[in-house]
């Protein structure tokens, strides 16, 4: 059984990483949603990809020099706020699962308690490129799920193995069969991104992969 993910909620049908986008994974039938965390000048955890603003909002300027109460003002589409992390995982709580991918250095541990201070009940997996970060989480909550990121070309399954990641995730412009059954024989599961052209998903699903990432999870 292929783990359907939704692509920061559903971005296909939503704006991305918003609430209402959750919600949209939900109804659409997702296991988890792939959401982005970063933080503002005041300490707090916002669902945000882009480390500016500008793409996403109606807004400028990066969300490190904001305050939540001024990310709170942005218009992040259909009228949507950038949610707080507490928010995300308040919706999502006994709904769907959820992947945390830490977007800038230093945030895990406060990510890692804020998840764990919270009464979020299913699976949560902590993801990064930024492989230190998985590490820190694992040094505060020693048995839970982590996701190594690698970037097209990576290939060696020493990367996960060092940092002792349950999972690894491939990009689909890299993919082969060959990469995937190389993971498999290191003993990780392997979740693709993000893949939204019908005959991609079912191509991938040809390689027994154990999750995909997608913009639009109906799809899946």
């Amino acid at each position: 059984m292929i783990v359907r993910i939704g692509h920061r909620g559903a971005a296909g049908h939503a704006p991305e990483n918003t609430l209402l986008s959750i919600q949209r994974a939900i109804v659409l039938g997702a296991d988890m949603v792939e959401l982005d965390v970063r933080r503002t000048r005041d300490g707090r955890f916002v669902l945000l990809h882009d480390e500016w603003v500008d793409r996403t909002t109606n807004g400028k300027g990066t969300v490190s020099e904001m305050t939540l109460k001024e990310v709170r003002h942005l218009d992040a589409g259909e009228g949507e706020r950038i949610p707080t992390l507490e928010e995300a995982l308040e919706i999502a709580s006994s709904r769907v699962g959820v992947i945390l991918e830490i977007k800038a250095p230093d945030l895990a541990e406060g990510v890692a308690t804020t998840v764990r201070q919270s009464a979020f009940k299913g699976l949560v997996i902590y993801a990064s490129f930024l492989h230190h970060e998985l590490e820190r989480v694992r040094a505060i909550i020693p048995s839970t799920d982590t996701m190594a990121l690698l970037e097209n070309g990576s290939s060696s399954p020493a990367i996960p193995i060092g940092i002792k990641a349950s999972y690894v995730g491939l990009p689909l412009d890299s993919l082969t069969r060959q990469k995937v059954e190389l993971f498999h024989s290191a003993s990780y599961s392997v979740f693709v991104y993000t893949v939204n052209d019908p005959l991609d998903i079912e191509w991938v699903k040809t390689l027994g992969v154990e999750g995909i990432v997608s913009d639009f999870p109906d799809r899946l």
